[in-house]
């Protein structure tokens, strides 16, 4: 099958969207497909998949900065890309957002799929535009959300029903090893995401350290993400800023090293998250996992079984949370055994084909 899959923001800047575009790329090629992938493009390292729909810009939503492109040149390199791919089915992601993947059905004939990552409780941009928007995203003939918050998202602003597919990951990729020097004597407590973006919380751990510290004197606390430590290192207490390691910008290898060696994973994330692929990536790992209580969390997380949860944007009640696991082993190794097994369900073997079918069913 020949398929072309739309990606509305740049491939170079880390992201959920991206991650799920190249990883269901590379899944699809390894079964015998050919795939080209259309997205922004910051420099010249894309994979050899992946046309260039234009150089991206930096437009704020949803409590981030998304790298997209559009305009002139790009409509045409969108209208090119489509009229010489001669495809079988055209997958778009964020169909809604103002990128390539809006202007591929505007200016495609399909067959098309769409894939809705985002949820928002009510985006007044969408509905805005939703009037703009409605002749495009008419041509859809077949649409996937990544999770059941991400559905009610959609048919809330753009009406019409999906099937939910979660993103997917390769599970196997994070067995890794726990390295000694990211290793406490009183455990290790591990943070993923970038650290300029205020909606994944990074200063709701920094708030909770001195105090776990404080009970726990050996306790390493690991950073990782883009973005710059200086100043979130300079808002610590001194006597505890020995105790927090910030990794920066980590590749795959050290992110799974990082995640098997951590005795809690904490997602202390504040809000618009439509999915939760970071607490995947942990119990694959194996981290028992503990995260704000959103929706998008609670659904991975099975309301609780699989994870602990806790009051969203609450020092103190991470604290709490951190307090207990940290001193009870065998709860935090039930954890782990669960999620090791229920993540299986979000390998990419398994995803694939879901995603498969809907492809089958459009392109008959």
């Amino acid at each position: 099958m020949k398929i072309g899959i739309v990606c509305p923001y740049s491939l170079g800047t880390p992201g959920g969207v991206q991650n799920h575009v190249r990883d269901l790329a590379e899944a699809l090629l390894a079964r015998g497909h050919q795939v080209s992938v259309l997205a922004p493009v910051d420099d010249d390292q894309a994979p050899p998949y992946v046309v260039s729909a234009g150089h991206a810009v930096g437009v704020p939503y949803n409590g981030s900065v998304a790298r997209v492109t559009f305009g002139p040149r790009t409509a045409a390199r969108v209208r090119s890309w489509l009229a010489d791919g001669h495809f079988d089915v055209v997958h778009v992601h964020e169909p809604t957002t103002p990128s390539a993947s809006i202007i591929a059905l505007w200016a495609g004939d399909g067959p098309f799929v769409a894939t809705f990552h985002t949820w928002q409780v009510r985006s007044r941009a969408m509905s805005a535009a939703s009037g703009l928007l409605r002749p495009a995203l008419e041509k859809i003939d077949a649409r996937i959300a990544v999770s059941e918050n991400a559905r009610s998202m959609m048919v809330q602003h753009i009406g019409g029903e999906a099937v939910v597919i979660p993103n997917g990951l390769y599970v196997d990729r994070f067995a890794g090893r726990a390295r000694p020097e990211w290793q406490g004597a009183d455990g290790t407590i591990s943070f993923l995401g970038r650290m300029d973006e205020p909606r994944k919380g990074l200063a709701v751990l920094l708030a909770a350290v001195p105090a776990l510290v404080t009970r726990w004197r050996d306790l390493k606390v690991l950073i990782a993400g883009t973005g710059q430590g200086d100043e979130a290192r300079r808002s610590l207490p001194p006597y505890c800023r020995d105790n927090v390691i910030f990794l920066g910008a980590i590749d795959d290898e050290a992110r799974a090293d990082m995640l098997a060696g951590s005795d809690l994973f904490v997602a202390p994330h504040l809000g618009g998250e439509s999915f939760g692929i970071v607490l995947l990536e942990a119990m694959a790992a194996g981290a028992p996992v503990v995260a704000s209580d959103l929706a998008a969390f609670r659904q991975v997380l099975d309301g609780g079984r699989l994870g602990e949860l806790f009051e969203p944007g609450s020092p103190d009640a991470l604290v709490a949370a951190c307090i207990r696991l940290l001193a009870a082993p065998e709860e935090r190794e039930k954890f782990r055994a669960s999620g090791l097994a229920a993540v299986r369900r979000y390998d990419w073997s398994t995803v694939t084909e879901e995603i498969l079918a809907v492809y089958e069913l459009v392109a008959r």
